[in-house]
């Protein structure tokens, strides 16, 4: 297990995990309801599989790239890893990020936009766009904690905009907005915020990057050759020649030669980065991005200690060894080229402000002095407390999630731009 994406803490008690049942009856129940989900997964697996593999098969030279067998297994409607009903990001589910493990991560991140709105000249509307926003858990928090602050004026000016490809996601999301009493800050689809106008506030993307397809590519005799996805009996990788010269071209934006990496060593490259790029580009007339992820600059990327590239897959809190193995079930990530990002978005006229460490932007943004607000809270009881320490321990710590990278970019507008259709 790497420590980038984490088990639940084992100090707090799961709330997914079921209490043991005093009915024995029920507990056959429970039992049964387990093995009947188990079977329906399995199932939707075995049908993905079958949908990969006629692709395959009804290819001329019979294989695809990893890129599009890792689109298909993560986002085929109804069937892949982020398209079913379960919410994956939980204690239950197979990986926990920095909101789940404790919503003072949002609360922190909300010093720093009330920072960035007050920059912009505290433009009215305000927009927080969240791509992989899920079921709603890292902008719910980061609102909560613009109550907490008091940053009244702030509220009355943010909308927020999830952006999230399961609709069963979206409706959760829905729902615990409306619970909160927050549903009149959702940018709903037709709004102004969510049409072809670009608007002024922060994109903000938490592990959402590491999710996008990647090409996975291997150097021999100092040339640079593709990974397939072949089926013989199973699905199986073969090297031919690249499907595009710009995997090539990417490592060229890098400074990287296919020369320079060693024999045999693997390596991801994700092209998908270039039309989200755009997309921001498009969506944003003033503001800045705020990417956090687990990934390294281009140097670190595809140096000497990741021969093997760092493609993983996901279940229940384990890592996967075998990429192909349950498609569909397994979640399937893979570092971020963080040099890449900076290169292709200044093409795009978004300028890289900082690239730090998740430890040093949360201490730099008040996490230190959230927990002593919650501390300080009467409010607050003991295990309140130790549950928020636990969790602020993970994510400084540079062996757990400390050593992400958030990557900061900008968008330079004029002033003017506060008086778009947008921001009116």
């Amino acid at each position: 297990m790497t420590p980038d994406r984490l088990p639940p803490p084992t100090e707090l008690p799961s709330p997914a995990d079921p209490r043991p049942p005093s009915d024995p009856s029920t507990a056959g129940s429970s039992d049964r309801s387990s093995d009947r989900s188990s079977d329906r997964s399995s199932d939707r697996s075995t049908e993905l599989a079958g949908r990969i593999r006629a692709e395959i098969e009804g290819k001329p030279d019979r294989r695809i790239t990893f890129a599009r067998f890792m689109e298909r297994a993560l986002y085929e409607p109804d069937l892949g890893y982020y398209r079913q009903s379960a919410d994956r990001p939980t204690d239950a589910g197979d990986f926990l990020t920095a909101p789940e493990t404790h919503p003072i991560f949002g609360w922190t991140i909300a010093r720093r936009i009330e920072q960035i709105w007050d920059k912009l000249g505290r433009p009215r509307p305000f927009t927080l766009i969240e791509y992989g926003a899920g079921s709603g858990t890292l902008g719910l928090s980061i609102l909560e904690g613009l109550r907490r602050h008091d940053s009244t004026d702030l509220l009355a000016a943010i909308r927020y905009e999830p952006v999230e490809s399961n609709p069963n996601r979206l409706s959760d999301l829905r729902e615990r907005f409306e619970r909160a009493g927050l549903a009149e800050l959702l940018a709903l689809a037709g709004s102004p915020s969510n049409g072809p106008v670009p608007v002024i506030g922060v994109l903000l993307a938490n592990e959402f990057l590491d999710a996008l397809p990647v090409h996975r590519v291997v150097a021999r005799d100092g040339r640079l050759l593709e990974l397939y996805v072949g089926w013989r009996d199973r699905f199986v990788q073969e090297a031919a020649e690249p499907s595009t010269p710009e995997l090539a071209r990417r490592l060229a934006d890098d400074g990287l030669d296919p020369g320079q990496l060693a024999e045999g060593q693997v390596a991801e490259i994700c092209l998908d980065l270039e039309p989200w790029l755009d997309e921001v580009g498009r969506r944003l007339a003033r503001g800045f991005v705020l990417a956090i992820d687990y990934g390294y600059p281009a140097a670190e990327m595809y140096g000497p200690r990741r021969l093997a590239g760092t493609l993983l897959g996901y279940r229940g809190h384990r890592v996967q060894e075998d990429p192909f193995a349950d498609p569909g079930l397994t979640d399937l990530t893979a570092h971020v080229d963080f040099t890449a990002v900076q290169v292709l978005a200044e093409r795009r006229g978004l300028h890289s402000v900082a690239l730090t460490t998740q430890s040093e932007f949360l201490i730099a943004a008040g996490l230190e002095s959230e927990l002593q607000a919650l501390q300080s809270s009467p409010e607050t009881t003991a295990e309140a407390y130790l549950r928020a320490r636990s969790g602020v321990v993970r994510m400084l710590d540079p062996r757990h999630m400390g050593r992400f990278r958030v990557l900061t970019l900008e968008r330079r507008g004029s002033a003017a731009a506060s008086d778009s259709p947008a921001a009116r």
